[in-house]
C-alpha cells in the first residue's frame, strides 16, 4: 500500500498528487477494478490468452518493423 508522508508546511494537493502518483505505479486501482467483480475461471484464462495473442502480435509488427528500418539505413 503506497505511503505518503506529508512534510511540515507543504501543500496538501501536492502530497496528494504524489499518493496518486504512487497508487497508479503500484497498479491499486487497476487491481481494483479487475477484482469488482468475479470472473470465471474460463474467463480470466481467455482474457489472458487475448491478451497473450495481442502482445506477440504487437512484438512480431515491431520487429518487421525494425528489419525494414534497418535494410533502409543499409543503403
Amino acid at each position: 500500500m503506497p505511503t505518503v508522508r506529508v512534510k511540515e508546511g507543504e501543500n496538501p494537493e501536492y502530497a496528494l498528487r504524489r499518493f496518486k502518483r504512487s497508487c497508479e505505479k503500484a497498479g491499486i486501482l487497476t487491481e481494483l477494478r479487475r477484482r469488482e467483480f468475479y470472473e470465471k475461471p474460463t474467463a480470466e484464462r481467455k482474457r489472458k490468452q487475448a491478451a497473450a495473442v495481442k502482445r506477440h502480435l504487437k512484438k512480431i509488427a515491431r520487429d518487421v518493423s525494425n528489419q525494414r528500418n534497418a535494410k533502409r539505413r543499409r543503403k
